[in-house]
């Protein structure tokens, strides 16, 4: 089934449907030409391209565009001298034949425009055209001195006396498909319908658990009356009272056994309802894939044009045609792939002379390859060139100050590749209009991100580079975690999910305020999810916490989320445009009892997250479970522009029993003590932006703060400064040459006390 046309075929004018017909005869022409020109003394492809050249000439004259016909003609002329072994097809007689076609394909466009004249004359390029194509028949004419081999008989139809309906795709072997066409609206209309279908029929399961119930109650209830009516047979009741007593466990057996035979219907009607819909489902999904070939067609032309103005030889071969492919993933794949290809010919195809030279063929090979592997799309684009020098991209790197030169010489050959994405990196010295300004690949990755897949590079020195698209089979449905968070679903695709775990509370460690684990031998940062979808903080909690692991080695974050609600296959539902991009969220989706989901945004999800990260301290994780009534522990901030001083004092401080937290500067500092309650401040002197002085009166100025003790830690024992620490009023002043940890810990306890005093 074809979605290509905007609207059904009976409201196309003439001239459309003349459009529409050139657009697949020009397809096959150009197919068939390109294969006659890797095998010019072959003619098992003539025949199909006299008939596409036919067809056109019936067409064209029927809608009265006469240059159309007299350069339809003039192919097929071409092709029948071919077909009698006169004219052999090589490259010079292909590139005009190909600009044949291109003349056709532009003279059924313009006619569609209004206004378009038909019976005018051919214009100046029109007649230079034919008369270069009549040339070439003639010159085959001539040529033709040895007798000719047996003909293939001429299996062209005759001229069609009314407009053809034309072929969605090209005709192959075999009995063709019949073709419905329909707009994309319509098929999107269909599919919401077959998932809202699919959703209402699984409504019908929890009815049924809820009934499963009810007999299980019915027959507790007939125990117990069959209980009681024994009972009463020993108690010697009336017997008016035991005949009551029966009649009613009769009638409540009754209605147990008639509750279970429906029962036993409605699971039959569920189970029926459950594979209809999801049968319904599966083939109007399908009405939306498309082959594979429909979105690639113009590649080979587009190979072969730019390899020969590039001096160079490559052909495209295309594996995997027949693959299913969504027909909105298709259309987003065409830009791609056509920068893809194109890198593929500038960069990874060597001169015919080169080739030679390194025993390679001297017409390179670029493969374009669609397959269906463990649920995913996976397109690949292959060339077998001489590959990227790493060597190279390690150098550009550092160059470019993308990354530190020491660094860079530990960088695996995977993490150098990933540079090729960056916006603007290339490896070319000089700009042309094939290569060289580095948006390629960085084009390939933001459409690949957009539709929630994944790109791998990889090469092989001499052999090639292969560039690899793992993509979802459709953008309708989506393989999805869901979580809840603050009593709401979300759902976070699967494929962006790094990892699902529980994590201990007591594997949480905290470094300057923010809470991180290790997994797979990094560091991870823990966030909740809480603060990024704006939801109520989570109630502290001490057994194991449910963390969705996202990212790459270079950002990586665990996402803290109340509890996982398992896997789930959602029908995907786009949000209304009115609401614009709403932040961190890409789409909904409805649950099998109607309640709505949202589907998160993982890359969006993932740039809030590392702003957050760079601006302010994360609230990461739920706070500590209060301490018992009557004693909270004491709280202590570290104000130094030195990670390691700060970690060693919070370690020292917090063996004593405090809890301690840190400060980058003094603005930092300045900011935290406003922000939270703290017992004590420990700050250094010498810092960017506010120093410890500058803190200190800061504090003791402040009519909410001024009884807050300070204590000042200096580099150096200089009396200015010990002065200018009395005058702002800090409680305690010592310097770092003679600090010692018992001198620290005495002094934190002569200020504020005990750690839970």
């Amino acid at each position: 089934m074809s979605t290509d046309p905007p609207e059904d075929l009976a409201n196309l004018s003439m001239r459309e449907l003349f459009r529409v017909e050139a657009e697949n005869q020009v397809a096959i022409l150009t197919r068939g030409l390109l294969e006659l020109e890797q095998k010019p003394a072959t003619s098992e492809h003539l025949a199909e391209l006299m008939r596409a050249a036919h067809s056109l000439k019936g067409a064209a004259r029927i809608v009265g565009l006469e240059a159309a016909v007299q350069i339809a003609h003039a192919l097929e002329d071409c092709f029948v001298l071919a077909q009698r072994g006169k004219l052999v097809l090589r490259q010079p007689e292909v590139d005009l034949l190909l600009r044949g076609t291109d003349e056709l394909l532009q003279l059924a466009r313009q006619a569609e425009t209004p206004g378009a004249g038909g019976e005018s004359a051919p214009a100046a390029e029109t007649q230079t055209l034919l008369r270069a194509l009549a040339d070439l028949a003639q010159a085959g004419d001539a040529a033709a001195a040895a007798p000719p081999p047996p003909a293939i008989p001429d299996t062209a139809p005759p001229a069609p006396e009314e407009m053809p309906p034309p072929a969605s795709v090209p005709p192959g072997p075999g009995v063709p498909e019949r073709v419905v066409r329909l707009t994309a609206e319509n098929l999107n209309r269909l599919l919401g319908l077959a998932g809202e279908s699919l959703v209402e029929a699984r409504w019908m399961r929890p009815f049924a658990d809820s009934l499963q119930r009810l007999k299980r109650q019915q027959n507790e209830l007939g125990q117990q009356l069959e209980e009681l009516r024994r009972h009463g047979d020993e108690a010697g009741l009336p017997a008016r009272t035991r005949h009551q007593l029966a009649e009613l466990a009769y009638k409540a057996a009754a209605c147990q056994q008639l509750l279970a035979d429906r029962l036993q219907e409605l699971d039959l009607f569920d189970r029926r309802s459950a594979q209809l819909s999801q049968r319904l489902y599966l083939e109007v999904l399908r009405t939306r894939m498309r082959p594979f070939s429909d979105g690639v067609r113009r590649f080979p032309r587009m190979v072969r044009d730019l390899a020969h103005s590039l001096g160079k030889k490559a052909r495209l071969e295309i594996i995997g045609e027949s693959v299913p492919v969504d027909r909105d993933l298709l259309e987003r794949l065409e830009s791609p792939l056509a920068h893809l290809l194109r890198n593929a010919v500038d960069h990874g195809c060597e001169t015919p002379e080169q080739r030679h030279r390194l025993g390679k063929p001297r017409e390179g090979t670029i493969r374009l390859e669609a397959r269906h592997s463990a649920g995913q799309l996976l397109v690949t684009v292959a060339d077998d060139g001489p590959g990227v020098p790493l060597e190279l991209v390690r150098e550009a790197a550092r160059q470019r100050n993308l990354a530190d030169p020491a660094a860079a010489e530990k960088f695996t050959a995977p993490e150098l590749l990933d540079f090729l994405c960056l916006p603007g990196f290339t490896l070319k010295e000089t700009v042309t209009e094939i290569s060289g300004r580095g948006v390629g690949l960085d084009v390939v990755q933001n459409m690949v991100r957009g539709v929630r897949g994944h790109l791998r590079i990889s090469t092989q020195p001499g052999q090639g580079l292969q560039v690899q698209l793992q993509l979802p089979l459709t953008l309708s449905v989506l393989r999805a975690l869901l979580v809840e968070v603050d009593g709401e679903p979300y759902a976070f695709p699967l494929n962006q999910i790094t990892r699902a775990l529980r994590l201990p509370r007591a594997a949480v460690e905290t470094l300057e305020g923010r809470h991180h684990f290790h997994f797979a031998g990094r560091q991870v940062a823990l966030v909740t999810a809480h603060q990024v979808f704006d939801a109520e903080a989570p109630q502290p909690r001490d057994d194991d916490w449910a963390v969705v692991v996202l990212g790459n080695r270079n950002a990586s974050y665990g996402v803290l989320v109340d509890r996982f609600l398992g896997e789930r296959e959602l029908v995907v539902q786009p949000l209304d445009a009115r609401l614009g991009k709403v932040n961190n969220i890409s789409s909904a989706a409805l649950l099998e009892n109607g309640a709505p989901v949202l589907i998160v945004d993982v890359d969006d999800l993932l740039r809030s997250l590392g702003k957050l990260a760079a601006g302010q301290p994360l609230k990461l994780v739920p706070p500590q479970p209060p301490a018992p009534a009557g004693r909270r522990r004491k709280r202590i901030l570290v104000v130094d522009d030195s990670l390691i001083v700060r970690e060693l004092m919070r370690k020292l401080l917090a063996s004593r029993g405090y809890l301690t937290d840190g400060a980058t500067d003094g603005l930092d500092g300045w900011n935290a003590v406003r922000a939270s309650q703290y017992d004590l401040v420990i700050a250094d002197v010498d810092m960017p932006r506010l120093s410890g002085i500058e803190l200190t009166s800061l504090i003791k100025q402040d009519p909410q703060l001024k009884s807050l003790p300070v204590m000042i830690i200096s580099n150096q024992d200089r009396e200015r400064d010990q002065s200018r620490g009395r005058i702002t009023g800090a409680d305690f002043y010592l310097t770092k040459s003679a600090y010692r940890d018992d001198a620290l810990l005495q002094a934190v306890a002569d200020l504020i006390g005990a750690p839970d005093a």
